[in-house]
């Protein structure tokens, strides 16, 4: 499978794509729990958490659950799992915790935005994704410190989220109506991102640094930087 060419829009999820949990919160957290982590495994443990949510729907508290022990697992803690899930749950509900920069992401954008495509953010959030990634100087809407979108969706704030295809389709209203078969969405959760983007006839590209979903029957990447490779050739 290839990107549409030519390729005129590009939509982003933010978590597992710009950011990942704050090692110190989550480092925080394990300690609390006497769980003794590797920290080298922080961020792997993220996507471990993801390669756990066979199905998605937001709000279900047994779908967010099911990533926590995903994660507490990656870290060590298979033999105390309800415990410290419980822990890394009440952390994570704190609010706050997103806020790990993915190195090179910043950059990958930057490199995506100069090919000329349309860009927006679409995201499962609590209304504050559009504040966080201004604040962190990856991308706003309008001038800025980091690269100047088309179009920010935070679920919480246009009510409704991926993977319902609603949200895919107003991010390219968004974009001045751009034809879906010529549009890809970046995310990292196939359950949400992938199935959601199929649903609106968009092209999904699957991040998946450590091979977790490799049943998956399209577009996988390990990163952003290799996302804006792929875009500067479908661009050309």
């Amino acid at each position: 499978m290839s990107l549409p060419k030519p390729l005129e829009a590009v939509l982003l999820d933010v978590g597992g794509v710009f950011h990942l949990p704050d090692h110190e919160r989550i480092a925080g957290a394990m300690e609390r729990a006497e769980v003794v982590i590797d920290a080298a495994e922080l961020d792997r443990a993220h996507y471990a958490g993801v390669r756990g949510l066979t199905n998605f729907t937001e709000g279900d508290r047994s779908i967010w659950l099911a990533y926590i022990r995903e994660y507490a697992r990656a870290l060590g803690a298979a033999d105390q799992l309800d415990a410290v899930a419980e822990v890394l749950l009440n952390e994570f509900t704190t609010g706050g915790v997103w806020t790990r920069i993915i190195p090179g992401s910043r950059d990958a954008l930057v490199a995506i935005k100069a090919t000329g495509v349309k860009l927006a953010v679409v995201s499962n959030a609590d209304g504050s994704v559009q504040a966080q990634l201004a604040a962190d100087g990856i991308c706003q809407m309008g001038p800025g410190p980091g690269v100047e979108m088309d179009a920010i969706l935070d679920s919480s704030v246009v009510k409704v989220a991926k993977p319902d295809p609603r949200i895919f389709e107003i991010a390219l209203e968004h974009l001045g109506g751009i034809d879906p078969s010529r549009a890809i969405h970046v995310g990292d959760t196939p359950a949400a991102d992938c199935t959601g983007a199929q649903a609106a006839n968009i092209t999904p590209i699957l991040i998946d640094p450590y091979n977790d979903h490799e049943d998956f029957q399209g577009l996988r990447t390990k990163s952003l930087q290799e996302v804006a490779q792929l875009v500067r050739v479908a661009t050309q």
